[in-house]
């Protein structure tokens, strides 16, 4: 919980903690946020906090889960992350998360050129994720784009906001002769159950 506070405290300026509320039979979290000539911190229940604070909360408390218990879980998933939060907070945000990569996987699916721009190439993995003909098809970034970020012409940032991520084709066109070629007894089973 205090790893928590902190990255909380970085993402979101003046926060210094949460703490889980009960109030009656129910339970609630109560934000304690530093205010200018206050020696003590205000406290403000989940309700009044921003939609910002509050999903950046759930993602740190996702990515932390378990971190002291014997086993962590083994995979997070976080759809955009980033939403309603400013964009100056993506660095926190990505440290956040790849602090927590070292005990389990993390999967971020984003909209946001600032995060990834925070995207360490080296060592994580940027996946482009289209939808062609009502399937949806995942691969690596194709050599163009590579190229232009290997030779830093530009971020991944960038060319998510110019429209020029694109997935690796040859990538897919394998992927798809994989599927075929492990489903095919029952693609076969189909056909001929088709003809009759």
């Amino acid at each position: 919980m205090q790893r928590i506070d902190q990255f909380l405290s970085t993402i979101v300026p003046g926060i210094v903690g949460a703490d889980r509320i009960a109030l009656g039979p129910r339970e609630t979290l109560q934000f304690r946020q530093s205010v200018e000539g206050s020696e003590y911190p205000r406290r403000f229940y989940a309700t009044n906090m921003s939609d910002g604070t509050l999903r950046a909360f759930g993602s740190l408390v996702a990515v932390t889960q378990l971190a002291n218990g014997r086993s962590s879980v083994s995979l997070v998933g976080i759809e955009e992350p980033e939403t309603a939060l400013h964009p100056a907070a993506a660095s926190a945000l990505m440290d956040a998360l790849r602090e927590a990569a070292e005990r389990t996987q993390i999967v971020v699916t984003t909209h946001s050129p600032e995060l990834i721009d925070q995207v360490d190439l080296t060592r994580e993995a940027l996946l482009v994720v289209v939808s062609e003909h009502g399937t949806t098809k995942i691969a690596p970034i194709d050599k163009a784009s590579r190229e232009a970020l290997q030779r830093h012409l530009s971020t991944p940032g960038e060319l998510l906001r110019w429209d020029q991520l694109e997935p690796d084709r040859e990538y897919l066109a394998a992927q798809m002769k994989l599927e075929l070629r492990e489903g095919s007894p029952e693609l076969g089973t189909r056909a001929r159950s088709a003809d009759r």
